[in-house]
């Protein structure tokens, strides 16, 4: 049996950069080749990609872990290296992709729509392209730049047209398998249904989508039953068949009980379009229990059905079809862009061991393109921070010569 998830927490790391090579021309006659180092290729991305035929994150709960591949370092020649594939998952629509403190990604609302959620590494540049007129053979390379790694929480919410709502075992999945081409699990005990099921339901020429959530009972909204679980896929529907049985005791009762949960849940959810739907009419041939129903309602528009016999279905089908028409459908294709956050340049702050710590994101990018086993490329580094305004900053702070500072992993002695 397959195990419905609709939230999931998981870490994505994206391709690390391919490193620059340091490399020179050797031809014959050729005393004193140039550099012909090339730049290393780009990490690979994570995209999330949007599939109508998914309806649940189960495949991400046994893979906790999304990881692209690294760039190709670069090659001699002033060859690049190649850029690492990007890495696709596939996802359900309604899939919203936050950051663990809140921060939304994005949302997958369309088929095939592709949201970018962590961006690869780029690659390091050769020394071919560090030759300037004073140094024609420079002899470091960069480092390719770290690929974005965090983790995120996804959270589905089921997007359909009709939401079916009501009691455990009234019959909402054998009308979804009888109106739509939905195949769902039908037996005659509660809970039978312990996933969304969803149906595409093609009438004359429109079509709309139907979902059959798991049965609502009493305090379902303070976790009782399977309610607490599904309550928030309603949200998405564009409309509400709420159905109630004539083989339960007091169909009215159930009614009203659902409505109350919705309420306590949201108090916007009673306030979405709602279709009543009596099922299971040929066990009430006298109608007898249909007309008390009708008559404690107060209420014209009920549609009567036998999803069994399915008696009362084509009125049913027109009615709903003709609701969503009022109610605009949302077809805006959402496009998400990659957005960098505001960096800081560098952070200056004394740690606890008395060392002063240095951090920040463009000088961690930096630091992360360096050759620290490169002299000169640890000389280059050293230009780069008095150029971001670090060695004043320390001065200013009261650093003092024989102090230590540290930058990410590596320590130095700050002397005067």
């Amino acid at each position: 049996m397959s195990i419905f998830v609709d939230e999931i927490k998981i870490n994505v790391k994206a391709g690390r950069g391919g490193n620059g090579k340091v490399a020179y021309r050797r031809e014959p006659y050729v005393a004193f080749g140039g550099p012909n180092g090339g730049n290393g290729g780009d990490g690979g991305s994570i995209f999330f990609i949007g599939d109508e035929g998914m309806n649940t994150l189960t495949d991400f709960r046994y893979n906790r872990h999304l990881k692209a591949l690294n760039g190709e370092h670069g090659k001699t020649k002033g060859m690049y290296g190649k850029n690492a594939a990007n890495t696709y998952m596939k996802v359900p629509l309604g899939t919203i992709v936050t950051h663990l403190d809140g921060r939304i990604i994005g949302e997958i609302t369309h088929h095939d729509e592709a949201l970018l959620i962590a961006k690869g590494g780029k690659g390091g540049r050769g020394n071919m392209a560090f030759a300037t007129n004073k140094n024609k053979a420079p002899d470091f390379a960069e480092l390719g730049d770290l690929g974005e790694e965090f983790d995120i929480k996804l959270e589905l919410k089921v997007l359909a047209d009709v939401g079916l709502l009501g009691y455990p075992s009234v019959g909402k999945s054998t009308l979804l398998s009888v109106i739509s081409n939905a195949k769902p699990k039908i037996a005659e005990y509660e809970f039978t249904t312990l996933s969304p099921n969803l149906g595409m339901v093609n009438y004359y020429e429109d079509s709309f989508v139907v979902a059959d959530l798991p049965g609502l009972i009493e305090n379902a909204h303070l976790g009782v039953g399977l309610g607490l679980a599904f309550l928030k896929h309603i949200e998405r529907c564009r409309i509400l068949l709420h159905v109630v049985s004539l083989e339960r005791e007091d169909p009215y009762l159930d009614y009203l009980t659902i409505n109350k949960e919705l309420i306590s849940y949201d108090e916007d959810l009673i306030n979405k379009p709602q279709i009543i739907v009596v099922n299971k009419t040929d066990l009430d041939p006298n109608q007898k229990k249909l007309n008390e129903f009708i008559k404690k309602l107060k209420k014209d528009e009920v549609y009567p059905i036998s999803a069994v016999t399915k008696d009362g279905l084509k009125p049913l089908l027109n009615k709903i079809n003709e609701t969503l028409k009022t109610i605009p459908k949302d077809d805006k294709t959402v496009v998400y862009h990659y957005e960098k956050d505001e960096k800081t340049d560098f952070i200056i702050k004394k740690g606890d061991d008395g060392v002063i710590e240095l951090s920040g994101d463009k000088l961690f990018t930096l630091f992360n393109r360096t050759d620290f086993n490169n002299e000169t490329a640890v000389r280059r580094f050293a230009r780069q921070l008095r150029s971001l305004g670090i060695d004043e900053a320390l001065i200013n702070s009261g650093v003092k010569s024989g102090d230590t500072v540290r930058i990410f992993s590596y320590e130095f002695e700050y002397i005067e």
